[in-house]
């Protein structure tokens, strides 16, 4: 048996700006295609009590987790990698590689619908920064040093995502 992942119709008296379109995918990977979602938007105080005091830091104000320390950075399980603010799908671990950084790594996201990629100069350098389409969470960083087919690295905190296995709901 195969569970579904789905997202709840957008009432009609929601703003567009209220919502967004994502990528759903079910608990084997196979895309459920895209739909209209509301936007997560939580109180600060609603952050924090959902989120363990680094995820907090990390995805609601663009933290990092110390290389080899968080989660998933050596995992090789078969599964999708979810935000761990919304659940929405981030990452398909047949896309994770060992890039040596000590954060969890993938060349792709699992749809690129569900990322946001904005500039980044904090610390006196330019990056790209990835965050959540659906709630914002920051998820870490892509580089263009990652291997074949697209040269992308996305160096992402481990933190910041919750890894389902391939056929777990």
């Amino acid at each position: 048996m195969t569970s579904t992942i789905a997202f709840a119709l957008v009432p009609k008296n929601v703003p567009a700006a209220e919502t967004v379109d994502i990528e759903a995918f079910d608990a084997s990977g196979k895309s459920l295609g895209v739909s209209r979602a509301t936007k997560v938007v939580k109180t600060d105080a609603e952050w924090r009590a959902q989120l363990s005091p680094l995820a907090y830091d990390v995805t609601r104000h663009e933290g990092t987790e110390r290389a080899f320390t968080g989660p998933y950075w050596d995992a090789h399980e078969d599964g999708l990698f979810r935000c761990v603010c919304c659940d929405t799908a981030l990452f398909d671990s047949k896309t994770k590689y060992d890039s040596g950084t000590g954060w969890p790594s993938f060349f792709a996201p699992v749809s690129k619908i569900n990322v946001v990629e904005s500039a980044d100069d904090s610390f006196g350098m330019r990056r790209v920064a990835v965050s959540c389409k659906r709630c914002d969470a920051h998820l870490g960083h892509v580089f263009t040093d990652g291997p074949k087919p697209t040269g992308l690295r996305y160096c992402m905190n481990g933190v910041a995502l919750r890894f389902v296995a391939r056929g777990q709901a």
